[in-house]
This record gives C-alpha cells, structure tokens and sequence, in this order.
C-alpha cells in the first residue's frame, strides 16, 4: 500500500544530527522522514524533490531555487537551519507561495571564533606534524621538525583581520591576549569601530604587507567574491599564515594554490572551500603547508541542539495530525 504520509526530505545532514534527535524521529509517525547524510546532486537531487511535501536544509550547502522548485511539484514548504542562507532563492519561493522557516544559529559565533584560533595555533604550532610523529612507531624524535622550521610566537607578531564584525571582534580579542597587534579592514571599516576592539584601521594593502597572520571574517556578496586574489596574495608576508573559516570564495582558490606553491604567503588554514566535501584528488589535501578541518566552524553540540530542536518545532506546527 502506498504511504499517505507526507515526504520530509532532509538534505545534507553529514553531522546526522536529524536522525540523533528524538524531536525529530518521534515525527516519524506522522511523516516520511527522508534522511540523508551525504549529498544528493543531479538526479538523486531530482528524484528526491519530485515527492517531496517539504525540504529541510541544512545549512546552505545544496542550491535551492528556481530548478529545484520545478523539480519539487508536491512542495508545501521549506526549513532552513541558520539566520542566513546565501545558496536559498527566498524569491523563488516567494512566487511559488511556497513559506519558508528558519532557525536561530545558537552560540556559532564563538564557536567559530574558537575554530579560527585552532587553525592559527595549530598551523603555526606544527601540530600535525608533531602529532605524526608520535603515532608513527620508530620515527625520529624530531622528524621534519628541524630548525629553521620549528614553531613560531604570535607574541609581538601581527593579527590582521579583514573584517571586524562580530566573529572577528572576538577574534582580536584571543590576539590581544597574545600579546599581538591586530590591524583590521573592511569596505565600511571606520578607526573609531577599529579602536573599539582594540585594533588599528589600515588600508587592506598594508595589512596584507605587515601581518603574520591574516584571518577573513567577511560576508559574501558580489564586491567581496574572489577580493584576495594573486595580486593580493603577493602582497602578504613570505612567512605568513592566512586563515579562511568565513567563505571558501572569499579567495580565489586557484590563486591560493598557485601562491602556497611559490611560498607567499608561507601556509594556509582553511576550514571552508569551494566545493564541499573537499574532493579525495584535491591538492591542498597533500599541501604539508595547509592546515584543514572539513567545514566545522559553526558546527557544535549547543549550535546543532539550536537547529534540530527549532527544525522539531516547526515541522509539528506544519505536519498533519
């Protein structure tokens, strides 16, 4: 017998974090609870909305707009997880008359403001290495960690942050615990909200030139796609780390390859990138001078507890009792 119950399609759950909420699973009664932790592209995308009655998005990680509507006949409405979703048409949506609901982001703010200072430390720590070290039986005590390329000292050294809202406020405040100077930029930088979180407003030029550590904290938008570029890059110290947990397209990936090979800047930390999962054959995957974690800036117990527990609420206000 053919199911009446309605089809909840869950896209891009990799944390499975639907399936280990009870809120959610306890719908199953009253839904088709359409759960999957990898992604769904092309026509297992198509195939999944063509019976779709409602879309739950995690995060911004699948486009959905006009075609996906096209593709979703059956479509009642859509959840996202999050205050933003840049890949989401709300437009679209709009015209179709299809409602869409959202939910809080919890503590993700800090969250990735603890993520960007473990890349920092951890890069510029050699973490990695030293920890291969230790989980390699016989290797030499200092394996590939042999003067000049031993640890670096953020003490005295130089933060600069391009942008400085409130991710990278909290950011500048780990630096100035450190003991660094932190210079900062954006398009609408001013010095009085630069001096209000302890930071100097500089032309982006010169934060590129001075800083040993340059972190991004910008928003994604038109004017801000691909703005660290070659022509940026070259500009940066030989010995500086650059670090991206806002928007893989922020930098212009090809060019950062093409520097990280000529050694300006020295390393990278990255925790986004332009397409996710990061492929197996992807270079920076054997990059010894790129320090990588696959996308965890917002994610957390407390963040995922924020969305599951919203998605639960407004998934028992929509499905049919």
């Amino acid at each position: 017998m053919t199911s009446t119950k309605p089809n909840i399609l869950f896209l891009d759950d990799f944390e499975n974090a639907f399936a280990n909420t009870p809120a959610i699973m306890a719908l199953a009664d009253r839904a088709n609870l359409l759960l999957n932790s990898q992604p769904l592209r092309g026509q297992a995308l198509t195939d999944g909305l063509a019976t779709a009655t409602g879309v739950v998005l995690m995060r911004d990680r699948t486009a959905f707009g006009a075609k996906e509507l096209d593709a979703a006949p059956h479509l009642k409405f859509v959840i996202y997880t999050g205050t933003r979703n840049n890949l989401l048409d709300s437009a679209a949506c709009e015209a179709r008359g299809i409602p869409v609901f959202n939910t809080e982001f919890g503590p993700s703010k800090a969250s990735t403001c603890e993520l960007t200072w473990s890349l920092i430390l951890g890069a510029l720590k050699r973490l990695e290495p030293g920890m291969q070290v230790l989980r390699t039986p016989g290797a030499d005590w200092r394996q590939n960690l042999h003067y000049p390329n031993l640890c670096d000292i953020l003490e005295g050294e130089t933060l600069g942050l391009i942008g400085l809202g409130n991710i990278g406020a909290r950011v500048a405040k780990v630096g100035q615990a450190f003991g660094m100077k932190t210079l900062a930029w954006s398009p609408n930088m001013t010095a009085e909200r630069a001096q209000a979180a302890g930071a100097i407003h500089v032309p982006l030029d010169q934060l590129l030139a001075e800083s040993k550590v340059v972190s991004l904290h910008m928003v994604l938008a038109p004017t801000t796609r691909n703005m660290i570029d070659a022509k940026a890059l070259a500009k940066m110290r030989s010995d500086a780390l650059i670090v991206n947990t806002s928007r893989s397209a922020l930098i212009n990936e090809a060019d950062l390859l093409a520097a990280l090979k000529q050694g300006r800047p020295a390393m990278a930390a990255l925790d986004v990138f332009d397409v996710e999962p990061l492929p197996n054959d992807h270079p920076f995957r054997t990059m010894p001078n790129v320090t990588m974690t696959p996308h965890l800036g917002f994610v957390a117990n407390p963040v995922y507890a924020t969305f599951t527990e919203t998605v639960a609420k407004h998934l028992d206000g929509l499905l049919p009792r």
